[in-house]
């Protein structure tokens, strides 16, 4: 391998691409903000000036970006619509293997894979699961859409910034199980903040009573890996005053991915419905930059 190209060092890319580094890789980075190109610097990355630097000579290149649009515009290009000449397709090496790992809505991943094919290039949408914490230690979940062959071929590459690799079917299948999970994630933080709160109003230790369901059929991964309630547990969001982790606003964006996959599919989500407005409340009161487990302030007594 000739290289690694990376695009898009935010709370989660910037991470992924230091693991990288420190697994020996010469990794080309580029993002719009310098101060994660000094920070992917100081971590052994290569910092270019452009995205098209990033990619040059590379023959793997990842794009881990906020949204659609963004992915869209990096790869297909933006206006005219000329793939060749507006996108970053154009400055590819021949036969490049491009992971997304962007959470974004299924028709942008199959439009940037199917014109990545057009071109001779391969393409496999891989969003990721494990927050932050899991981008930091190399402990990741990827999920991934695309051929069996170059799921394959990129394991390896994966291998050095998570634990799980998923291949979850077609072009477009990592995003669609993405999507699902992240709905029950926001259904299941929801409830473990409602009951938790509950419990605390009528006089129990939030600590206590957090035991007691983890050990009962309550359980479930919020409870026990990422408790909501301050104090209870160390080293997540809710006891750093909601700070780092997956903010408020991106969750809503995933529920909003996919409550629009349900209207594609005719199902029915009315949980999914409900916890996509508790989120959209929620952020609307000023917890948008707030780790997703600050749901709990919605039903918490003020102090």
């Amino acid at each position: 391998m000739t290289g690694v190209g990376f695009i898009g060092l935010g709370n989660m890319g910037g991470p992924m691409a230091a693991n990288l580094a420190r697994a020996g890789l010469r990794v080309q980075v580029f993002d719009l903000l310098p101060d994660h190109l000094i920070a992917a610097g100081q971590a052994g990355c290569h910092c270019a000036a452009s995205a098209a630097q990033a990619v040059a000579g590379c023959d793997l290149v990842i794009s881990m970006l906020p949204a659609g649009e963004h992915v869209v515009g990096l790869w297909l290009g933006t206006g005219s619509g000329d793939i060749v000449g507006n996108g970053l397709l154009a400055a590819l090496s021949p036969d490049t293997l491009i992971i997304d790992c962007s959470t974004i809505d299924v028709a942008s991943a199959r439009a940037v894979g199917e014109a990545a094919r057009a071109l001779g290039h391969r393409f496999i949408d891989a969003p990721v699961s494990g927050g932050v914490a899991g981008a930091a230690a190399g402990t990741l979940t990827f999920i991934v859409g695309g051929e069996r062959a170059d799921f394959e071929a990129a394991k390896p590459i994966l291998a050095h910034m998570g634990q799980n690799l998923f291949h979850a079917g077609a072009l477009g299948a990592g995003q669609i199980a993405k999507m699902c999970n992240n709905m029950l994630l926001a259904i299941q933080m929801a409830g473990t903040a409602e009951a938790l709160a509950l419990g605390v109003k009528e006089g129990l230790d939030p600590a206590v009573l957090s035991g007691i369901m983890a050990k009962s059929s309550g359980s479930n991964w919020s409870l026990e890996r990422y408790n909501p309630w301050p104090g209870v547990m160390e080293k997540v969001p809710a006891s750093r005053g909601y700070e780092g982790g997956f903010m408020t606003r991106l969750m809503v964006k995933d529920l909003g991915l996919a409550m629009a996959l349900a209207e594609h599919a005719h199902s029915a989500v009315p949980l999914g419905a409900l916890a996509r407005n508790l989120f959209n409340l929620h952020a609307s009161r000023g917890e948008g930059e707030r780790d997703f487990s600050s749901i709990l302030n919605l039903y918490r007594e003020p102090e």
